[in-house]
């Protein structure tokens, strides 16, 4: 499997992505992911360059957002000033499902990450999805703490607040081609 960058061709598949996933959650019990997200923030997220796409052959098999900015409210001043990347919008096509791909992608993110000069690979996970809590856990996050307070990007009430990050690290063993822009070094505030 490949990773490259996402252009903007890739929205329609990132949004049905997203629909996909919101289903499936649905199945599961849980409301994550059942607001819309907006297709302009999700498009200037593509051309900032920090969306990226796992292709199999011809199939889309996930995407990853992985972005030296913080979502706003979520991490302490403290926090801030350390050089961290941020993961957001992990999404796996369930036609891939049950191979760890997103594990795998957390591991090329971390490498990423550090290769970036990031100390920290942080995320922000649905505050109520205790089962995806406990799948960053065992792939080694610490939590962090879980915010409840401020709104969300798509509207409503703040849900996905809980925080988890684990130490940016060298990990050739992902086994994804890596066919990414080289990353950019980032700069903590």
């Amino acid at each position: 499997m490949r990773i490259a960058n996402a252009v903007p061709a890739d929205l329609p598949k990132l949004l049905a992505f997203r629909e996909e996933a919101a289903a499936w959650l649905g199945e599961l019990g849980t409301d994550q992911w059942r607001r819309p997200y907006p297709a302009d923030r999700l498009l200037a997220t593509i051309e900032a360059g920090v969306v990226f796409m796992v292709r199999d052959g011809e199939a889309t098999a996930a995407t990853i957002t992985l972005t030296p900015d913080a979502e706003d409210g979520l991490w302490s001043d403290a926090e801030l000033s350390e050089p961290s990347m941020f993961v957001n919008k992990l999404t796996v096509a369930r036609t891939h499902a049950g191979q760890d791909l997103g594990g795998r992608l957390l591991d090329w993110a971390g490498d990423r990450a550090y290769r970036s000069g990031a100390a920290w690979l942080r995320l922000d996970a649905w505050t109520t999805n205790e089962p995806l809590q406990r799948y960053y856990l065992n792939h080694g996050f610490e939590h962090v703490r879980t915010v409840t307070e401020g709104g969300a990007v798509n509207g409503g009430p703040r849900v996905s607040g809980w925080l988890a990050q684990r130490p940016a690290r060298v990990d050739a063993g992902h086994g994804l081609d890596d066919a990414t822009l080289a990353p950019t070094p980032i700069i903590a505030v």
